[in-house]
């Protein structure tokens, strides 16, 4: 969808959602868009990017923003979303939908702050970096829930939930590295040259709050693969402690089983004619039970 144009004081703003074939080819021929950028800008796939094309004065952003599979169960993917300033028109394309990104363009929109292009791309890059935050904060609520039930009785259900969290976390922080990597790389470029002091404070601010950000995932995802880590530890004792203890049973069970064996065949065999022989088996088994059990104590075996 394209929907009407807009203007940012002045310079016209094109926005776009999930934008199929026909209206790539309207942006074509409309607006002479290379076929390829609109490739590249619409890839799903895409990672975080800043080109500038000298030839035609063509600058296309691209940045990570977290896309929503299950909010309830807190699992999280990321979405790549693009701008594009071509010949003096800013193109914005946001082809999963994602409901931040469209929250930080008419934020960034409404600021009555925002009085050029270059400030618009960087506020809104500020609201979309500002979105993980309450994801972040989301996990660790999370977190804290599942350390808890998991420190009572251990669920599939809790477990699985945990491990939604890992893949979260390892989307969400990888995301927030690569675009704090590519806010570090943009005043290096033909975007930082010149710019004046309200940009470069808003680059700082923006690049803050990323670095403020990565810390929250790397501290959170830490704390989650150890907690992660502890219970494998523990499922792993509980095991080793179920197997010991049906091991010694076993062999408990296999002392009056082979005892009564011997009793139990067709043959005469000594003590078998006594009145009280079935006490006297009883008798021996419970014996050399309890001669197992004290040998295995002191052999620290239980």
């Amino acid at each position: 969808m394209i929907k009407p144009e807009k203007t940012i004081n002045g310079t016209k703003w094109i926005e776009t959602i999930q934008i199929n074939a026909e209206e790539r080819a309207t942006l074509e021929d409309q607006y002479g868009i290379d076929e390829d950028i609109i490739e590249y800008v619409t890839d799903n796939d895409e990672s975080t990017n800043y080109v500038y094309d000298i030839n035609e004065d063509d600058q296309l952003f691209i940045f990570l923003a977290p896309y929503a599979l299950d909010k309830v169960a807190l699992r999280y993917i990321t979405q790549p979303f693009g701008m594009l300033l071509h010949k003096g028109v800013l193109f914005t394309f946001n082809q999963s939908h994602i409901p931040e990104v469209n929250t930080a363009l008419y934020s960034a929109l409404d600021n009555p702050e925002v009085k050029s292009v270059d400030a618009f791309i960087l506020e809104t890059l500020f609201t979309v970096v500002d979105s993980f935050i309450p994801i972040s904060r989301a996990i660790t609520k999370k977190r804290n829930y599942l350390d808890k039930m998991l420190n009572r009785k251990t669920k599939n259900s809790d477990l699985v939930s945990l491990s939604y969290l890992q893949q979260t976390l390892t989307f969400l922080s990888s995301a927030v590295q690569t675009n704090l990597s590519e806010l570090d790389r943009l005043p290096k470029t033909y975007f930082g040259v010149g710019a004046d002091q309200d940009k470069i404070d808003l680059f700082e601010d923006v690049q803050i709050e990323g670095e403020q950000v990565q810390r929250m995932f790397e501290i959170e995802t830490q704390v989650v693969d150890r907690i992660d880590h502890t219970f494998n530890n523990l499922a792993n004792n509980n095991l080793n402690d179920t197997m010991k203890f049906l091991t010694i049973w076993s062999l408990t069970m296999a002392v009056p089983t082979i005892i009564t064996g011997f009793y139990g065949m067709n043959v005469k065999l000594p003590l078998a004619g006594m009145q009280y022989a079935w006490m006297l088996t009883l008798g021996i088994s419970v014996a050399l039970i309890v001669a197992m059990l004290i040998m295995l104590k002191v052999w620290r075996k239980m």
